[in-house]
């Protein structure tokens, strides 16, 4: 090999100890340049480019920290002749042609990875093949097929990197192959794993960093899916005791939900307007959720009791940047809706007058 060839081929990934090295030929390359990529958690940068001696042959050595094994890819002319999990230490040898077929030797995690490779470009064009067939039969048996097929490559070797690629791979529409709720349970379990092996990849970090969201997003739906059906957006704010207390759970024949924050005019409304209207109507049906918007809780607290409000009390410490003012619509303060029968009524009251005219009307 020429000087100029083993000077283009010294890479230095990181500043850490310990090389990996690459040997290989690709059938039918001839003289030609191929470009080394890594795979920087979720997008490729190129690092260098090769070039091949006339027989195809080339060879890289680059450092690789040890217990941080790196995805490592070889493209030329735009087709990815190789698909590497290189660790620190290693020897790889790697034999491809030119239409991206490549096979490789030297490590176990590079072997089994090249295998996960092969097989998800082998399941794809047996996709392709079948849609154009037509045979939706044969495209879902394929598919169930291979996320099994998938599921058993990852129980068999539960500490192998090359688990990674496997759940991110996509169909060809782009939607994931694992795209189920349920499958945030498999992203959990192959972090918990490799996690013991390889708690320095920054790859192991990116997954659980995925495998939080997917079991939150699991969790979420699961709420969603077993609620009571309400006919108004839920609320879930503390109380005075720091006690949960939802909206959906408030008994009374009219609910009135009121928003207010804690300026002067808002407090006195409290006092003189509000709770005799309530002092009147409570025996009759009414209850009232108030939600007052304030970050100060101790101060929040201390009003309510000073002023004795009997009512439902809970507070919402992100004050203007709660998601319920959106949720609701609440335009300005004080705010005040009304549910009857679990459902929200189409009522615009301006002041204490209309309030209590609709009470009387309704209860």
């Amino acid at each position: 090999m020429s000087a100029a060839l083993l000077a283009a081929s010294a890479l230095v990934l990181a500043s850490c100890s310990g090389k990996g090295r690459i040997s290989g030929v690709i059938e039918g390359a001839g003289d030609s340049e191929v470009v080394v990529a890594l795979l920087n958690v979720n997008a490729l940068e190129n690092i260098d480019t090769l070039r091949t001696d006339s027989k195809g042959h080339y060879s890289v050595s680059m450092d690789v920290q040890k217990g941080c094994p790196e995805f490592v890819y070889l493209y030329r002319n735009g087709v990815r002749v190789a698909a590497l999990l290189l660790e620190n230490g290693a020897r790889l040898r790697v034999e491809s042609d030119t239409l991206g077929h490549f096979s490789v030797e030297g490590s176990r995690e590079a072997e089994l990875y090249a295998s996960v490779e092969n097989d998800y470009n082998a399941f794809l064009a047996k996709m392709d093949s079948l849609a154009l067939e037509g045979d939706n039969a044969g495209l879902n048996r394929t598919y169930v097929d291979y996320y099994r097929g998938r599921l058993k490559f990852m129980a068999e070797n539960p500490y192998s990197l090359a688990n990674v690629p496997v759940l991110y791979q996509t169909l060809a529409s782009g939607l994931p192959l694992f795209s189920r709720d349920t499958d945030a349970i498999y992203y959990t379990n192959v972090c918990d794993s490799l996690e013991t092996v390889y708690p320095d990849s920054r790859y192991v970090k990116s997954l659980r960093k995925t495998a939080r969201e997917r079991g939150n997003l699991m969790n979420l739906n699961y709420r969603i899916r077993n609620a009571e059906q309400v006919a108004f957006p839920e609320i879930s704010l503390p109380d005075l005791r720091g006690k949960e207390v939802k909206l959906s759970g408030v008994e009374g024949k009219l609910v009135m939900l009121y928003f207010w924050a804690m300026t002067p005019q808002m407090k006195m409304f409290n006092v003189d307007q509000l709770l005799p209207i309530y002092e009147e109507f409570h025996k009759k049906g009414l209850e009232i959720y108030s939600v007052a918007l304030e970050a100060d809780k101790t101060a929040w607290a201390s009003v309510v009791r000073g002023q004795k409000l009997p009512w439902i009390n809970v507070c919402d410490i992100r004050q203007e940047a709660s998601p319920l003012l959106s949720l609701y619509n609440v335009t300005s303060l004080p705010y005040a809706f009304f549910i009857k029968d679990g459902a929200m009524m189409e009522v615009k009251v301006g002041n204490a007058e209309e309030i209590r005219k609709m009470l009387a009307q309704q209860l």
